[in-house]
């Protein structure tokens, strides 16, 4: 499996507990729910990867607001088309666990004024479309970046674009923290800052988005151009099977 042990994922020494709320979507529906599924994405294979650093805590947070998170480690992922047909296992795990999530959040570091290759790689390898199953059409987006300069937006505008393109609903709020190199102790936790509570309120503000949209998915995502290409589909599976039926039939009468 492809996925990062969460550390101390209820140890939150940066989070002011009086004013974080447990489940902060609870009074958006009515009926019982599974816990939310959020899968999430960085963008950096350093040992001390800042962008692994914020998914954790976010990973976190999704914990303590009710959530489910699954952290994808993409340090043996290929590139696209380096595998003939992306027959690989990577690969496969990470387009299973975009189908399983409801809600995925993307951090990227940003470098040379735009999104990792790392990042980028993870995000081209989910096709719109597998099989009739569609990965991420419908699924909640927030997005993250991590600077080692003065705070920047190229990042996560670039990953808000992505996410409109891959079909996804792109919160309103996203999180950009600059200098990060200074945000995290020695062993890897975020000190209390805004730009902790910038991330708090993503997450929170995440849950709420994915809790309030998952029942109607299939209904926000029901597009004309798809019914219209799924009917011409049926239509020519129709044909090619008549045709067969025929070509059988004729067969037969010539014996």
């Amino acid at each position: 499996m492809r996925l990062r042990t969460l550390p101390d994922p209820d140890h939150m020494p940066a989070l002011d507990a009086r004013y974080a709320l447990r489940q902060p979507a609870t009074n958006l529906t009515t009926a019982p729910q599974h816990p939310p599924r959020i899968l999430l994405l960085y963008g950096s294979l350093r040992e001390r990867s800042y962008s692994r650093l914020v998914v954790e805590e976010a990973a976190r947070l999704v914990r303590h607001f009710g959530g489910e998170p699954r952290i994808f480690d993409p340090s043996d992922l290929p590139l696209p088309d380096q595998v003939a047909g992306d027959n690989h296992p990577a690969v496969h795990e990470l387009r299973e666990l975009s189908i399983w999530s409801e809600g995925q959040i993307w951090c990227s570091p940003e470098r040379h004024g735009q999104i990792t290759g790392v990042m980028k790689t993870q995000i081209d390898h989910l096709p719109l479309d597998i099989g009739g199953m569609r990965p991420t059409q419908g699924r909640t987006l927030a997005v993250m970046q991590v600077s080692g300069g003065s705070q920047s937006f190229n990042a996560v505008n670039t990953l808000r674009m992505l996410g409109r393109w891959m079909r996804m609903v792109t919160i309103p709020n996203q999180s950009s923290v600059a200098k990060a190199f200074q945000e995290f102790d020695e062993a890897g936790r975020m000190k209390p800052s805004r730009y902790y509570e910038r991330i708090v309120d993503v997450v929170e503000e995440l849950v709420r988005f994915t809790v309030l949209l998952r029942p109607h998915t299939d209904h926000l995502t029901d597009r004309y151009s798809e019914r219209k290409e799924a009917a011409h589909a049926e239509r020519e599976v129709a044909s090619d099977l008549s045709a067969i039926a025929i070509a059988h039939q004729v067969a037969g009468e010539k014996r």
